[in-house]
């Protein structure tokens, strides 16, 4: 990620890209909006006009998937009946008692492989996503009704794997596409067993396939645009052990160039998991995922570099200035390139991790079950830029406490040099935890109890190691090699450790009634987590104390909801929940934007950091008919206690804080129609209106007048299409997506216009032949109309002009959209 100039009033947290056109805006007309309003609801429009088409000449179809939960995996849900028979695989019919979307595997299997969950959810309401590639491989951000991924829980097979100490989430690392049977967004409250602290926006839920019954070896190699290269190898035992138990394997290995600038991106990922079903009530499943990735970064741009340098404008292909010529007993000062770039090879975003967990059911007495599920996530990796300059005399004296000891870097003889290193924030992660549960039915009661811990380790510290005369770091992992004190240990520019033990109770009763007609939802769950955070000395800036901070967060979250059966084809529900997410750990470090200081050795919390919270209402109808299912949710959220960067009258500096309070209304309309003659059709369309309620203090006395503005990157149109036709051995399919206009600053005195995308994708089944089994190839165009559009890197910056006497608060940076690009894949069983 490329770092933007420092800004004096930034909402710290909100961003998109965990890891950058907008348009200025003056006394712009409402027109262009309106036209952009009008293009979502044409799709929409032509969805309903060929569903119309659909619903005169469908036949019976008695195949349409719906979704029930897991019997076996906590927080997720199953298919039952065909995935491929609504929506062309991106729909489900659905019976709870909230707003809930889903895309199947018959979709995400025409995608192209290399695909990530973001990509995979894109058409569904709600949902504002981007990524930095077409391939999928260099990540993305994700909003829904407003709320930023990092306010947003996301599970795999129910395992908690936003980042513990900042919620980001990475969707690139998760989960080869092949092995995910569904990707579930809950775009208002978690559900009762959801373990997160910090979910004030929704969740999202991914469900990786159980092994295949049958015995069999898959291979696939995809080849493209872009140098793209994918091998993938997949193999399932098959039923053993009197037909009990089943496992499956699989590896990929992908390889791609950035679509501007020099390098690319290589990702090895192994999945692998079992099913053994004891006895007919008793079942453990089990599943790792493994995943290592290297990555060069995309540079992100502002408006006015944009302009200045084009569309291609990257990252500095060669080492210069480099290193300068080491002479003792003079100074020499070595610089970095302009524009805050960085040389290829020193802009890299490294990482590994693992997820494995353990699912089990197991039947305690008539209609009383156990759930356990115990998990691990670990993660180590660092990101950014490690192309940074360090003085021969910046290192720690740990003796003193302070900076001034010195290294000789570049092997003249003195210490009156400024040398490049490579050097970047380093996180390392474990954490293990735990989710057991009982239910039991009682009649027409479905009741749960259950319970949940994890205790995350997260340690962060900031190494460095030398550059060589090419630009090569030493160790681009960071982790060999380090430059040293000169009392033999580690330079740190950082060094954070937080402990962070997290529980909470649920318990819930899903109460049938009217002879089944309805269900009434009611539950609560009661997540805490307290943050344990160590403050090491270090070399980094306001970081030369050591100290610990502890702080609790708890809260109580009900939740009810209700769904009414009008007829065997219609439903209506409603659902309120209150949702919950404790402040992240940088919160509690001793940085110019947070309001700890240290008075006689000791930390000190000046400005009270409270959590955020969030009431979310929907209120909803259904209709599921043998032709096609209709969705439409309206939608109410109050969010209150906005975590954000805030002017303190008392400390007199700009820190974490709370920064008010904003509401987002709307609508979210989704329909899918069954197969007739072969086609098949899925559309959806949110329209939402975001508001802030309170001015935000940047000065002493000194507020800029953000009531009334829209929150940045909540766009009020959001439309998606998906048109397939599918006969015999052949498949074509056309997805399409509206992003209306939204944008990037508080202030919305920086507009990002509306962008279509288009993308193509078709198959063919050949006939097997001898061993060989389901012979297909597959095409994948994605932005067919080489559309180029811009996101901004985080919803971030307050005013992006001077308000009155307020100067900008910062400059917005962009990701720009990825050209267009083909791929095609190869794949048979044996």
């Amino acid at each position: 990620m490329v770092t933007a100039p420092h800004k004096k009033y930034e909402i710290f947290k909100y961003s998109p890209f965990p890891t950058r056109i907008g348009k200025t805006m003056h006394n712009s007309s409402s027109l262009p909006r309106v036209k952009h309003i009008a293009r979502a609801v044409s799709l929409a429009l032509a969805s309903a006009a060929i569903s119309g088409a659909f619903a005169q000449a469908a036949a019976t179809e008695e195949n349409a998937p719906r979704a029930k939960d897991d019997a076996v995996r906590l927080g997720t849900i199953t298919i039952v009946g065909q995935g491929d028979k609504l929506g062309a695989g991106q729909m489900l019919n659905e019976d709870t008692t909230k707003a809930r979307s889903t895309v199947t595997r018959a979709a995400t299997e025409k995608d192209r492989a290399t695909g990530n969950p973001y990509q995979a959810i894109a058409l569904l309401p709600g949902i504002n996503t981007f990524n930095q590639d077409a391939t999928g491989l260099f990540g993305g951000g994700l909003t829904m009704r407003g709320f930023n991924s990092d306010q947003i829980g996301l599970t795999i097979n129910g395992v908690p794997v936003n980042d513990s100490g900042n919620y980001a989430a990475f969707p690139q690392e998760y989960v080869d596409q092949e092995n995910a049977c569904t990707q579930s967004v809950a775009q208002g409250s978690a559900d009762f067993e959801a373990p997160h602290v910090g979910a004030t926006g929704g969740s999202i839920s991914i469900t990786s396939c159980d092994p295949e019954d049958k015995r069999r070896l898959r291979v696939a190699q995809t080849i493209g645009g872009l140098n793209l290269s994918r091998t993938f190898v997949r193999a399932d035992s098959g039923r053993f052990a009197n037909d009990k138990a089943k496992v499956f394997v699989s590896y990929s290995h992908t390889e791609a160039d950035k679509w501007k600038g020099e390098g690319g991106a290589k990702r090895d990922h192994l999945d692998a998991a079992f099913s053994w079903d004891i006895s007919p009530n008793n079942r453990v499943l089990g599943s790792v995922m493994y995943n290592k990735a290297l990555n060069n970064n995309l540079y992100s741009m502002s408006l006015a570099q944009l302009a200045a340098n084009g569309y291609y404008y990257d990252h500095v292909d060669t080492f210069t200035p480099g290193h300068v010529a080491a002479v003792a007993g003079t100074a020499q000062t070595e610089t970095l390139p302009t524009n805050a770039r960085s040389y290829y090879k020193l802009s890299m975003n490294p990482f590994e991790n693992v997820v494995a967990s353990m699912s089990g059911s197991f039947k305690l007495a008539e209609n009383t079950y156990l759930k356990v599920q115990p998990y691990l996530w670990y993660g180590y990796g660092t990101g950014g830029s490690q192309q940074k300059t360090l003085s021969e005399t910046a290192f720690l004296n740990t003796t003193t406490g302070k900076t001034g000891a010195g290294v000789d870097l570049n092997g003249d003889g003195d210490t009156l040099d400024r040398v490049i290193i490579a050097n970047s924030n380093v996180t390392r992660t474990m954490r293990p935890g735990v989710t057991a549960e009982v239910n039991h039915n009682y009649g027409p009661h479905a009741l749960k109890l259950g319970v949940w811990f994890e205790r995350a380790e997260h340690r962060q510290t900031g190494p460095a190691v030398a550059v060589d005369a090419n630009g090569n770091p030493a160790d681009i992992w960071l982790r060999d090699g380090k430059i040293l004190r000169p009392d033999g240990t580690p330079y740190q520019s950082r060094d954070w450790l937080t402990i962070s033990p997290a529980y909470q109770l649920y318990a819930s009763d899903n109460w049938s009634i009217l002879n089944d007609r309805g269900v009434v939802s009611i539950g609560l769950r009661t997540p805490h987590i307290t943050r344990k955070f160590t403050n090491n000395a270090s070399e980094g800036t306001a970081s030369q104390t050591q100290y610990s901070l502890e702080k609790s967060y708890g809260e109580v979250l009900p939740q009810a909801g209700i769904r009414f059966n009008i007829d065997r084809e219609q439903q209506v529900f409603g659902n309120i929940g209150k949702n919950f997410r404790a402040p992240p750990n940088f919160a509690f470090a001793n940085s110019s934007n947070n309001g700890i200081t240290i008075v006689n050795g000791a930390p000190v919390i000046n400005t009270p950091i409270e959590a955020e919270t969030s009431i979310t209402t929907d209120i909803g109808y259904r209709f599921q008919g043998k032709a096609l299912s209709f969705s439409a949710s309206a939608f109410n959220v109050d969010f209150k206690n906005r975590q954000a960067n805030a002017f303190d009258p008392i400390l007199l500096k700009s820190v974490y804080t709370n920064a008010g309070n904003v509401t987002n209304r709307g609508l979210e309309l989704e329909l899918g129609t069954t197969p007739v003659n072969g086609f098949s059709a899925y559309a959806s369309l949110t329209i939402q209106k975001s508001k802030i309620k309170s001015d935000l203090s940047v000065g002493k006395g000194i507020f800029v007048p953000t009531t009334g503005k829209q929150f940045p990157l909540t766009p009020q149109t959001l439309a998606g299409l998906s048109l397939q036709y599918a006969s015999g051995p052949m498949y074509a399919r056309l997805k399409a997506k509206m992003t209306g206009n939204q944008y990037a600053t508080l202030m919305n005195d920086e507009e990002v216009p509306s962008y279509m995308t288009a993308d193509f994708d078709a198959g063919y089944k050949f006939a097997d032949v001898m061993f060989v089994k389901n012979p297909m190839i597959k095409l994948n165009i994605s932005n067919i109309g080489n559309t180029k559009y811009r996101n901004p890197t985080s919803g971030s910056v307050v005013n992006a002009q001077a308000v009155g006497t307020v100067a900008s608060s910062g400059t917005v940076f962009y990701y720009l959209g990825a050209p267009r690009l083909f791929s095609v894949t190869l794949s048979a069983d044996f």
